[in-house]
């Protein structure tokens, strides 16, 4: 039976390759004799991450992403409740409604580009969410109409972070609207009265579905079938509503495209271990990748802090891709989130050039080698060396520091190799990196906490200033945390951080910050090595701190 390490390098060898490679040149690239090649590889099919691909001497891809799609569309299937939200064994796996969701756009499929149709489906989502928290806060104040409350007056709503919603715009008006040819009329001025009477959300809504090539009745169907799943209460809008169905959405149509899909939101669960790591309760927030909005909106502790002290929490973001962008504001928009979400590319047209930020939360595009990088070379953000044009995940590292405050941190998610590779000078940025003492902890995750990646991730925590007055004197230190055989499997293959996972990881930075006693810490003396591990191909990044049980060890000294 393969261990979890070796699992881990397969498909860490396979990302390396793009995603597909043929038998002879993946053994050649692992070194492992045959044996051991087939039983990795045989247990990985047998999970439905990889399959048997064409050519001469055979080739292994990952599974193509409506396989993934299909084992997630079947979990909440069997173990939906009336209301289509899903029960769940241990705080994990995939929320009820994805299902429904995946067959409201599927009815559209037969007459519309799968580029599209997923946004019409996300559109009426986001309607149906505001109208289902406009109705409930309507419904009380009707049973408040004798003690003066008044429910169509609009300041009622905005006195508590709730959408106004006119009555051309109310869910039960376009579900009884449905079956009419007239439908996308309908729900065009909907969108449109919405934006009118709530302008942090002008051009932001989706207003094309009257458009001739709209099938009305198939829109009519996706209408009913919306309107059976409940998202008005704070308990569902605290799931990340649109990002997670974004994500879940993007794998199938990346599929149904031919392409993979390049942006996919994180998991909530790999979001709680940054958040309550960092706790970004009070300051400036900055996401520059942002996707759906998703780091700011999944940890429920996060919303909590942000709608009790408005003023002390101040959020940045920014999203090169318009039409996430535009899912992003209506994900923030949900939450009464007030951030100033800029649209362009991070690199080459900065949203918010001289903001220096408490806290950065990020998960950038792993590995991405479209970024254009040979128009930077000289750019004022690498301090620490000029990343690659073929590799933007330093240049991500590199603008989160050049944004960071003085005093501020920063935890993000990159792939594994981040803290090995050694390709066109990344080896030597990372160098630099340590050696002027940057790195606070580092934390290896298991793979299959994806949906669109099944590679093993690692977090990064980065502070300009180990004794900035917030925890202990630190300096000269670094925590690793070996977080690989946590887990568990919520699908076939997705894997989930339960809460007793999220709290074993989370609470050992804080507690090694603060000087509790107990905990393995490295001296930036020994980092380098420990992270590079160069020429050593079975060697596992962070394998010397040990598995996570508690993180017993001897504290290294300065």
């Amino acid at each position: 039976m393969p261990d979890q390490d070796q699992l881990d390098e397969f498909l860490g060898a396979l990302e390396a390759s793009g995603g597909s490679a043929g038998n002879g040149k993946l053994q050649t690239l692992l070194e492992w004799d045959e044996p051991t090649y087939d039983e990795v590889k045989a247990d990985l099919m047998a999970k439905g991450i990889v399959v048997t691909g064409a050519g001469r001497g055979g080739s292994v891809p990952f599974a193509d992403a409506s396989g993934v799609g299909m084992a997630v569309a079947a979990a909440p299937a069997s173990a939906a409740t009336g209301n289509g939200k899903a029960k769940k064994a241990n705080g994990a796996g995939p929320i009820g409604f994805e299902a429904q969701l995946w067959k409201a756009a599927d009815a559209l499929r037969n007459n519309m580009d799968a580029a599209e149709y997923k946004h019409v489906v996300l559109g009426l989502l986001f309607l149906k969410c505001i109208s289902d928290a406009f109705e409930t806060k309507h419904a009380a104040l009707e049973a408040e109409r004798e003690q003066g409350a008044d429910p169509e007056d609009p300041d009622e709503y905005l006195a508590k972070a709730i959408f106004w919603v006119p009555k051309e715009a109310r869910w039960a008006h376009l579900k009884a609207q449905a079956p009419q040819p007239t439908i996308g009329t309908d729900v065009d001025e909907a969108m449109a009265a919405i934006e009118r009477d709530n302008p942090s959300l002008k051009g932001v809504l989706p207003k094309d579905y009257a458009r001739p090539g709209l099938d009305k009745q198939r829109l009519g169907q996706v209408i009913n079938l919306v309107s059976d799943i409940g998202l008005g209460e704070a308990a569902d809008r605290s799931k990340d509503t649109l990002g997670r169905v974004y994500e879940y959405f993007l794998s199938r149509f990346a599929s149904a495209e031919g392409k993979s899909g390049g942006q996919f939101y994180t998991s909530s669960r790999v979001v709680r271990v940054l958040v309550e790591m960092l706790a970004p309760y009070n300051g400036r927030v900055y996401d520059p990748c942002c996707g759906s909005g998703g780091m700011f909106v999944q940890s429920e502790k996060f919303i909590e802090a942000h709608a009790g002290r408005i003023g002390d929490i101040s959020v940045y973001s920014q999203e090169s891709n318009y039409t996430t962008w535009r899912l992003a504001k209506m994900n923030l928009a949900i939450r009464g989130i007030d951030a100033q979400i800029a649209h362009g590319d991070t690199f080459h047209k900065e949203g918010h050039p001289d903001l220096k930020a408490d806290y950065v939360l990020a998960n950038p595009p792993f590995n991405d080698s479209d970024w254009r990088g040979d128009l930077l070379k000289d750019d004022n953000r690498w301090a620490y060396g000029t990343p690659p044009p073929g590799n933007a995940n330093f240049a991500w590292v590199q603008h989160f520091l050049f944004h960071l405050a003085p005093n501020g941190i920063a935890g993000f998610v990159l792939a594994d190799g981040s803290m090995s590779s050694n390709q066109s000078g990344e080896g030597e940025i990372r160098k630099a990196i340590i050696e002027a003492d940057l790195v606070d902890c580092m934390v290896a995750l298991p793979g299959q906490l994806f949906y669109s990646t099944q590679i093993p991730v690692c977090l990064w925590f980065l502070a300009h200033s180990k004794g900035n007055g917030r925890f202990r004197e630190r300096r000269g230190e670094t925590l690793f945390i070996d977080a690989r055989k946590l887990g568990t499997m919520a699908t076939r293959v997705l894997k989930e951080l339960t809460d007793a996972d999220i709290a074993k990881i989370a609470g050992h930075l804080p507690r090694v910050a603060r000087g509790r006693r107990g905990w393995r810490v490295r001296r930036r003396s020994r980092l380098l090595q420990k992270l590079d591990h160069e020429g050593d191909p079975q060697a596992r990044p962070c394998a010397h701190a040990g598995p996570l049980r508690g993180c017993r060890g001897r504290r290294g000294r300065r």
